[in-house]
């Protein structure tokens, strides 16, 4: 089992969001998931290393934007551990993921500069749909605990 799939029902459960948290929180974490589309079409995962689009600036915009969509839902939640939580997820896969990319990419994909227009059929192909579909996922059951708690919308 993921570290992901522990700590999600621990950080739902310590969650205390309400209607201006959510609309903070999900703001923010859009803005990561948009980082990530942008970032993934830019990709051909485990064939060359990516120059164009948000590469251009970040070396890993998708971890960044992975990054961004954890504070946004650390924001949403309303909660310190909750947070705390969301931040010893990211460092502990992060991390990991870096370290395992790298050590790919040093190994078996062909450098130099590639630069490439967006596509969303290679963002879809980089399965960046279930990214998003996660956050949404994450968005609506802190909707619904907001709601279940009664500050949602009061």
């Amino acid at each position: 089992m993921t570290l992901g799939f522990v700590l999600g029902p621990v950080v739902l459960w310590l969650a205390r969001p309400t209607d201006t948290t959510l609309v903070a929180g999900v703001a923010i974490a859009l803005v990561g998931e948009g980082l990530r589309v942008w970032a993934a079409g830019h990709l051909t995962k485990a064939q060359q290393v990516t120059t164009s689009g948000p590469y251009r600036s970040f070396a890993h915009p998708l971890y960044l934007g992975s990054s961004i969509i954890g504070a946004g839902l650390a924001i949403a939640s309303a909660s310190a551990i909750a947070a705390g939580l969301i931040a010893v997820y990211l460092v502990a896969t992060l991390t990991a993921s870096i370290r395992s990319e790298r050590a790919f990419l040093r190994s078996e994909v062909a450098s130099g500069d590639a630069r490439q227009r967006f596509a969303l059929t290679r963002a879809i192909a980089n399965r960046e749909h279930r990214a998003l579909l996660g956050v949404l996922v994450a968005i609506l059951l802190l909707a619904w605990k907001a709601t279940y708690n009664g500050s949602f919308w009061r």
